[in-house]
């Protein structure tokens, strides 16, 4: 029911699911098994896969740190959008990428859930986006240290409101668990 016109494809959206960034993430290996899955489903399902990858002063542009996690590849054919700010679609090509292939479903999962996945599908739903947040498919590291709740209790409130979020006009909110996330149109 996107607002957008035109737009009845859905995409699967991996945000920043890279070295430096996993390398401390709550159920890491999981959360990999569980994009590694969905990616596999996209890609059966012909959908598009789109990749999300950060670089700032920590994930330097070329460092091991910024590559994404050895146990998922990117085809070539599958687009890659640089990003500096938490939000996806900040300063990035990424809403031109999605108009190009006529998506106004999302599909996201990856990393930080605090973060650039909040970012996103916030940036995604007031742009007019159908956005489904995958909730055993995404996660952060843990931040108690600076005054954050432990990740799996930001993890569990981040699926909580956005599975309450519904909708809004002409577009809807979901969470869906990996093993029931649809590509359908």
């Amino acid at each position: 029911m996107t607002t957008l016109p035109d737009r009845p494809n859905t995409a699967l959206l991996i945000i920043d699911v890279q070295n430096g960034v996993m390398a401390d993430a709550h159920n890491r290996d999981a959360v990999i098994a569980n994009i590694a899955a969905l990616t596999a489903k996209a890609r059966t399902q012909n959908r598009p896969v789109i990749w999300v990858q950060h670089s700032d002063a920590e994930l330097q542009k070329g460092s091991d740190a910024w590559r994404y996690v050895p146990e998922l590849e990117r085809r070539e054919d599958e687009p890659l959008v640089p990003k500096s700010y938490g939000d996806a679609f900040e300063d990035t090509d990424l809403d031109r990428t999605l108009t190009d292939a006529r998506i106004g479903h999302l599909v996201v999962a990856g990393a930080e859930t605090d973060v650039c996945i909040r970012s996103t599908i916030h940036g995604a739903f007031t742009r007019g986006y159908d956005v489904t947040l995958v909730e055993d498919a995404h996660t952060t590291p843990d931040k108690s240290e600076w005054g954050a709740p432990p990740p799996e209790q930001v993890i569990a409130h981040t699926n909580l409101y956005w599975r309450f979020l519904h909708a809004a006009p002409g577009r809807t909110a979901a969470v869906a668990e990996t093993r029931n996330v649809t590509f359908n149109a």
